[in-house]
């Protein structure tokens, strides 16, 4: 029994404790908790001197958000009454505690406890502790933005924690009857991203003609180091973030600091996950499954999500296989009733996965577009393979005329070389203001 107690998280001691009866459980420390539960009554206290430590050292400090964290007792402190299903009693003659307003986006451990992230979705010095009644009550899922007070860390805690929650997702939360994303009906995409809203933008602008993306779609682009797939995806991320039923997330897995700032200058309206090459595999991991989870909540809420992922080679990797990267990828679909989660994701050639995560999902995308680095060491733009790009369900995405005239153009370019094919394509975005316009004139 008493081995079973030392392995309890200190909320659920407390959950025990409160079932037995056992009176002012609240204020025994740990080993007289749990001495108290092990023989059903209360423990003297030991005057005159501190109980004995050596039964259960403290644990080592832990990284924020590392997996040791799941078993870190001290984070329930000042919550526990939460978990115990208890109000908080306040000691006559204090006052009550200060709190500040905090929006953040809830991860989850194993335990059913989480933690708001407040500076993007990668954990932060200053996220807030939300305890695992505070979940149950409220049906919190992975992802979800959640706003409410917040009170500074009492004696012995590291976090602050949330006093209740007011807001989820930008709405009052829900104890039933939420929807579901995985029980919403998938339905084919039918509304595009305004890539040519750039004119000079010739890379988007020739995507844009090979193979046009819509909200729902997998969009899967086949890259190399230094072949413009970051270029590339922050033109769609600006596009997609300049729809205003739109919101950007944005996953680098291995990426270097620098490019993380570049990220967020580039477009600053958009959520990231930045899992940097300084990071555990294992972090690496969490950060991706968040930035999915999150993405999946902003198209249960009837938002179109356009999730950026750069890379999933490189995921694969740090998960160990392609599992990770199928789910990933799979998720991208335009949902019935509105919402949507757009997935637009890189494979890199020559990367450590060794190609898994391509074969992964190579069958599934419903856009690809290709890069091509000799091209683009030649600077050559656009730097594509004109020829292999492609779009599934073009006739829903596109008019009767603008199909046609796209076709012709597919045509035209899959019989000249990828050089050739990349002069005309730039030639045409040139003389053009439009892509409607370039389509018109052939």
């Amino acid at each position: 029994m008493a081995v079973e107690l030392n392995d309890l998280h200190l909320a659920e001691l407390h959950e025990r404790a409160a079932e037995a009866g056992i009176p002012g459980y609240r204020k025994l420390r740990r080993e007289e908790l749990i001495e108290a539960l092990s023989e059903g009554k209360t423990p003297r206290r030991r005057f005159g001197r501190r109980p004995r430590r050596d039964r259960e050292p403290s644990p080592p400090e832990p990284e924020p958000a590392a997996e040791e964290a799941d078993t870190d007792e001290l984070e329930a402190v000042g919550t526990m009454l939460e978990d115990a299903g208890e109000e908080p009693e306040t000691a006559v003659g204090t006052e009550e505690p200060k709190t500040e307003e905090v929006r953040g986006v809830l991860e989850l451990t194993r335990q059913r406890y989480g933690f708001l992230r407040l500076g993007g979705l990668a954990p932060a010095d200053g996220d807030v502790y939300i305890s695992a009644a505070q979940v149950r009550r409220c049906e919190l899922r992975p992802g979800d933005e959640v706003l409410g007070p917040a009170r500074e860390p009492r004696r012995g805690e590291r976090h602050r924690a949330l006093v209740h929650v007011d807001q989820v997702n930008g709405a009052d939360p829900q104890e039933a009857g939420r929807a579901d994303f995985d029980s919403l009906a998938p339905v084919l995409p039918e509304r595009r991203i305004a890539l040519d809203a750039v004119a000079d933008d010739i890379l988007v602008r020739a995507v844009d003609l090979l193979a046009p993306l819509a909200f729902g779609q997998r969009v899967l682009v086949r890259a190399a180091p230094r072949s413009g797939r970051t270029t590339l995806l922050r033109s769609i991320a600006r596009a997609g973030a300049a729809d205003d039923s739109a919101r950007v997330v944005g996953l680098f897995v291995d990426e270097a600091p620098e490019e993380a700032t570049a990220w967020r200058d580039a477009v600053p309206a958009a959520e990231f996950a930045i899992a940097t090459a300084d990071q555990a595999p294992a972090e690496q991991v969490r950060i991706a499954e968040l930035a999915l989870e999150r993405s999946r909540r902003l198209a249960e809420a009837g938002v179109n999500a356009v999730l950026i992922c750069d890379s999933l080679s490189r995921l694969a990797t740090a998960a160990g296989d392609a599992a990770e990267v199928k789910r990933l990828f799979g998720s991208g679909r335009n949902l019935a009733g509105g919402g949507s989660l757009t997935v637009v994701a890189t494979v890199l050639a020559d990367s450590s996965d060794e190609g898994e995560a391509e074969r992964a999902v190579i069958t599934t995308e419903t856009a690809l577009v290709v890069l091509d680095p000799a091209l683009a060491a030649r600077g050559v733009t656009p730097a594509l393979r004109a020829a292999e790009c492609a779009v599934s369900n073009e006739e829903g995405i596109r008019e009767p005329a603008e199909l046609e005239a796209a076709r012709r153009l597919r045509a035209t370019v899959a019989e000249l070389e990828p050089a050739e094919a990349a002069v005309l394509l730039r030639d045409r975005i040139e003389a053009t203001r439009s892509n409607a316009e370039l389509l018109a004139s052939l």
